[in-house]
């Protein structure tokens, strides 16, 4: 169906996204229906001609790839195809890798578990077919030590795979060799940035990696390496059948493609569910979940896209589509589609102070900034919580998210500063209003309204600094 939306003084014309057919779906034992193994995936029509698939060539599946509009699943959303075509098309004499990062320890995030569990010869399939086409010699998985039973079922997987004659030195009866190794992790949320996940692959504390370097060139062992994604990788099969024009038919323009996404919070229903991009935030969570706790207009703010995102308000939410750029252009990120929701039974402050605790607790040590300013954060939110504040340190608060965004070697440091960021965007009056109750309540705890709680010459001297700077 089509629709009118009133942009301003534009109204234009377009495509209502949402509503996905059983028979486009690509996750079909998501909620475990059949067998996960190998009786029930070639029932659901997994390892289907693939080594008619492998014998198109390896420049035919990059293109395709490329063409279907595939973008990364894991957060950051760079196009999957170009980001494959990057890996060395001749052999210098080094092997070349394809790593999976299986880490999944975004708060929030539970749809890659659901993929390794339910439907572990996807990942499989689609770890030989991308693999194949960056002519990687062997395919690790990094997962997270904490998904024991997720890995063993991975494991079970890959060796019904092996004595198919699947992987190994004739994969598929293609004459290509490759290899599937599982490596479980030991729970640090920084492996999940893809240097420092090679970094722990090869035996070393996970801090990330300066760049250049990019793994493209210099990965796991010094070799060209791919890190990408589970959801990304396990979508390609179903893509190479059905076509590239098919996967692209859904979304809107560079947002292409189904998706899985994980919804938690205050929902009468918290599900994991395979859904088109673009389909707007209000009809997921009506649809999917049994709408918010107490009806819509309990709704406080919802995080879209996984903790390390900016959280939107109600009003924000009624019209904002769920993709990477609608999210975007309205303050925020699709990142892996772990939607949140907070009603107004929650404190809003509390909330993103778990989030900063979290990130100080995860923070890795080796840039300053993060080091230094996740601890910050959580020390001036711990105060806000109870009031116990001026309305000048929210501006304070502000200003050390913008010295820690963008100056550290990996993205950890943005994931920490957005959640503040969105939280004084839109919930700014809420941090006023508990700072104008908690010095209502302790009137004689400071001699003028304008005092600052720690240190007044620290505040007049910011106050100055910040005249220059505007």
């Amino acid at each position: 169906g089509r629709y009118i939306r009133q942009v301003g003084s534009r109204r234009f014309s377009e495509r209502v996204h949402g509503g996905l057919k059983d028979q486009d779906r690509i996750f079909t034992n998501l909620y475990k229906d059949e067998d996960p193994f190998m009786k029930g995936a070639l029932k659901r029509g997994d390892w289907h001609q693939t080594k008619e698939i492998l014998a198109m060539g390896q420049d035919w599946i990059i293109q395709e790839i490329k063409d279907s509009g595939l973008r990364g699943r894991g957060g950051a959303g760079f196009p999957s195809g170009l980001k494959y075509s990057f890996m060395p098309k001749k052999s210098d004499g080094r092997p070349s890798y394809i790593v999976i990062n299986a880490d999944e320890s975004e708060p929030g995030t539970c749809k890659d578990k659901e993929i390794m569990r339910h439907d572990p010869h996807k990942l499989i399939e689609g770890i030989l077919i991308a693999g194949f086409g960056m002519r990687a010699r062997a395919g690790y998985i990094y997962i997270r030590g904490e998904y024991w039973h997720e890995a063993a079922k991975l494991e079970q997987a890959i060796n019904e795979a092996y004595e198919k004659g699947y992987l190994g030195k004739n994969a598929c009866g293609s004459g290509y060799e490759f290899d599937i190794y599982v490596h479980r992790g030991a729970g640090a949320y920084i492996c999940g940035e893809e240097s420092a996940l090679i970094e722990s692959l090869e035996g070393k504390q996970g801090k990330p990696r300066l760049k250049p370097p990019f793994p493209a060139n210099a990965g796991v062992y010094g070799c060209p390496t791919t890190v990408t994604n589970v959801e990304t990788v396990a979508v390609i099969p179903t893509i190479m059948r059905r076509g590239a024009s098919w996967f692209s038919s859904f979304g809107r323009k560079n947002n292409a493609g189904t998706k899985l996404y994980c919804v938690s919070g205050n929902v009468n229903n918290p599900s994991t569910f395979e859904e088109e991009m673009s389909i707007p935030l209000k009809e997921l969570i009506e649809k999917h979940c049994g709408g918010v706790r107490g009806g819509w207009d309990n709704l406080q703010a919802i995080i879209p896209g996984g903790s390390s995102v900016p959280c939107l308000p109600k009003d924000v939410c009624e019209e904002v589509l769920m993709d990477f750029d609608s999210l975007r252009d309205a303050g925020s990120g699709l990142g892996t589609a772990a939607v949140i929701v907070i009603d107004k039974s929650i404190d809003i402050i509390d909330a993103i102070l778990r989030l900063s605790k979290f990130y100080k607790h995860e923070s890795c040590g080796q840039c300053t900034p993060c080091r230094e300013g996740t601890g910050w954060l959580v020390d001036m939110l711990a105060r806000m919580k109870y009031g116990q504040a001026d309305y000048a340190e929210i501006d304070m608060l502000w200003e050390i998210t913008k010295q820690i965004e963008g100056h550290t070697i990996c993205a950890l440091g943005d994931a920490a500063a957005w959640p503040v960021q969105g939280l004084i965007r839109h919930f700014r009056h809420v941090i006023e209003e508990r700072i104008d109750d908690y010095w209502s309540s302790n009137a004689g705890a400071r001699s003028s309204p304008v005092e600052s709680v720690r240190n007044p010459e620290l505040l007049e001297a910011y106050q100055r600094v910040l005249a220059q700077k505007h």
